[in-house]
């Protein structure tokens, strides 16, 4: 009898600890989705929200952490709490319906587990631009604020492009909803006519963003959209976009389609001093960098070796360093370097 009652304490403690383990995870869950009336763009799926919270589904099969995520989702759903933003959408986003009890005093743990499985995701990817977009957007609070966190530019910013505000909702909407778009859209020649596009993905590209979409019934080639051509915009919420098999935006930017490319591998070997070996013995050019001083007679400090994707903005990097970087390997870019140098100082050769 004695040990039937030890069994039957202890199986309700465990029944009791696993209710509230998951009365806390249900919590936490909210706590991390967008607050109402976030834009359905900023609003979190599923994948997002299992890299979020880490530890919390466990660290086993793939497949029965997204059962255990969905199965909270669905309750969430059914109590009310949340909703999905794009309803029939692949994948599914959420959102909070209401705003969380501040007094509540388990928030600030929540908040700071939050923080640190953002952190545990950027770090290792060293992605901390993303991780300082994450804690404006995503952290309850917010925990920081722009007065508290900004992210500044280390080249010169060219102003944004103007755009229609209306073309630019109907885009957004498109792209959420997965619908065609009819544009009236004027190229580069002032030549307008309309086009039925499918849009894939918005990528921003120095100050003007860009749409990657298919024309009309095309299959290929993938085009890229300004936004700032087009004149008059209507998502067609009935037309669904068609999507383009296997498309990847990373592998799309890699592959050059937005002009920014990652090029043919080159092993680069340059010369640095000022302010440039600092920066460089910080943060290097490529995870395989090499570094080693420079002999004492030298007009340079260090020597610095690195395989790097050889692109234009590689190009616009060596040239921006003027007379604190000089180029060694490969000899060809060296020989580009020494061709825009030497047309550099011939326009400023009569001063």
């Amino acid at each position: 009898m004695r040990q039937d009652l030890s069994q039957g304490l202890a199986y309700t403690a465990s029944m009791t600890a696993a209710y509230h383990d998951r009365i806390q995870r249900l919590r936490r869950l909210e706590t991390v989705l967008p607050k109402p009336g976030t834009a359905p763009a900023d609003c979190l799926d599923g994948a997002r929200l299992l890299a979020i919270l880490g530890e919390s589904y466990g660290s086993g099969n793939p497949a029965a952490r997204r059962r255990a995520l969905q199965r909270d989702l669905e309750e969430l759903l059914g109590e009310a709490r949340i909703e999905a933003v794009n309803p029939g959408g692949k994948p599914l986003r959420y959102r909070r319906r209401g705003e969380v009890a501040d007094d509540d005093p388990l928030i600030w743990q929540y908040t700071l587990q939050q923080v640190r499985d953002l952190i545990a995701e950027a770090l290792p990817k060293r992605r901390l631009d993303r991780l300082w977009q994450r804690l404006l957007s995503e952290v309850d609070g917010p925990l920081l604020d722009e007065q508290r966190l900004r992210m500044v530019p280390d080249t010169l910013r060219l102003q944004p492009v103007e755009i229609y505000p209306d073309v630019l909702q109907a885009v957004i909407t498109a792209l959420a909803q997965r619908s065609a778009l009819q544009v009236l859209y004027e190229n580069a020649e002032g030549e307008r006519g309309d086009v039925l596009i499918h849009p894939q993905a918005l990528v921003q590209r120095g100050p003007i963003p860009y749409l990657f979409a298919l024309k009309n019934d095309e299959e290929e080639p993938l085009r890229l959209y300004a936004l700032h051509r087009m004149i008059r915009v209507q998502a067609l919420a009935g037309t669904p976009a068609r999507a383009v098999a296997g498309f990847d935006l990373d592998q799309a930017i890699a592959e050059g389609k937005a002009d920014f490319g990652q090029g043919d591998m080159i092993d680069l070997e340059i010369r640095v001093r000022g302010y440039l070996a600092t920066l460089l013995s910080a943060c290097p050019l490529s995870e395989d960098q090499r570094i080693e001083d420079e002999p004492e007679d030298s007009a340079f400090s260090l020597r610095i070796s690195a395989r790097v994707p050889s692109t234009g903005q590689l190009l616009r990097w060596l040239l921006g360093a003027g007379p604190n970087l000089e180029v060694l390997a490969p000899a060809e870019l060296r020989h580009v370097l020494a061709v825009q140098t030497a047309k550099m100082a011939g326009l400023y050769h009569a001063d």
